[in-house]
């Protein structure tokens, strides 16, 4: 992640806006000037935030120095000490908060996804994200996946196109569609077709989709399904991108994922890892 690029200085910099505003009304209280603390996790997890964290305490203060004990994508303990952060007592109370949280909920996200990665270890699966993400949030949540240990989907819609059902219920037909985004496109454009259903799979492989995702398909029409897939990719006429066929699958609950380590997957795409995970427990201790 380019923590140096414009757009996420300014995401950033919102977010210190957001909390101190005009100022901490608290802060007249502290007296110590100058403070010591760490960061305890409460719950064991993966870690994602050490460069985020930094870039926060810089802004809101440079005379704060840190010490981290972790690195982003590593698993911690609990009780385990993650940093030691030394520097201005109001400094480090107003960067409390704001890293506090981000990196909780990114560090629930990698956990989250390590969770699933570890069920496709020993499979030619790769697990990948999808753009269900919080606004303002995507590349921040994005990175935190592929520090649990998944690959990043398209980032939004001017990376990749994905023909999906609505899509494909305001078009006349899937070859005139793909057609007409190849003569619109760079020529390097990826084109992904959504399919509800077998037939549609097929179609989609006839009209020359680099990328065919099959949602909401049961284990067993998937086994025999995507043979097919293979063998009609492989005799189609149709110039695609990519010489061999991406064979995607998505709308599985993760508990049923160990159901759908069948050969010829190529990515499991899950939103859970973003909509679902929960933010683990770390807290800010002053030190003596």
């Amino acid at each position: 992640m380019d923590l140096y690029s414009p757009n996420i200085s300014r995401i950033i910099d919102g977010w210190i806006e957001e909390d101190i505003g005009k100022g901490d009304l608290t802060a007249s209280a502290i007296t110590k000037k100058i403070g010591k603390a760490h960061w305890i996790a409460k719950e064991e997890g993966i870690f994602c935030g050490v460069g985020i964290i930094k870039e926060i305490l810089k802004k809101i203060d440079e005379k704060i120095e840190y010490n981290f004990f972790i690195n982003d994508g590593e698993k911690f303990l609990k009780y385990q000490k993650l940093l030691e952060l030394n520097g201005p007592s109001r400094s480090l109370l107003a960067s409390e908060r704001i890293s506090l949280n981000i990196s909780m909920h990114l560090s629930g996200i990698s956990t989250y996804t390590k969770n699933i990665v570890d069920v496709l270890k020993g499979t030619n699966i790769n697990l990948a994200d999808t753009r269900k993400t919080t606004p303002g949030l995507r590349i921040f949540e994005k990175y935190a996946f592929k520090c649990g240990g998944g690959i990043n989907h398209r980032m939004g819609l001017y990376d990749a196109a994905m023909i999906k059902e609505n899509h494909i219920a305001w078009t006349d037909n899937l070859k005139n569609a793909v057609e007409k985004i190849r003569l619109n496109t760079p020529f390097t454009t990826h084109i992904i077709i959504e399919a509800e259903d077998m037939k549609q799979a097929k179609d989609a492989v006839l009209a020359g989709a680099d990328s065919i995702l099959l949602d909401e398909f049961n284990p067993e029409l998937l086994k025999e399904g995507i043979k097919e897939l293979r063998q009609l990719s492989t005799n189609n006429s149709i110039r695609t991108i990519r010489n061999d066929l991406i064979i995607e699958v998505s709308g599985i609950n993760p508990i049923n994922i160990s159901n759908y380590l069948i050969d010829g997957i190529d990515l499991i795409s899950t939103s859970s890892s973003i909509t679902k995970s929960n933010w683990i427990d770390f807290s800010m201790r002053y030190i003596n």
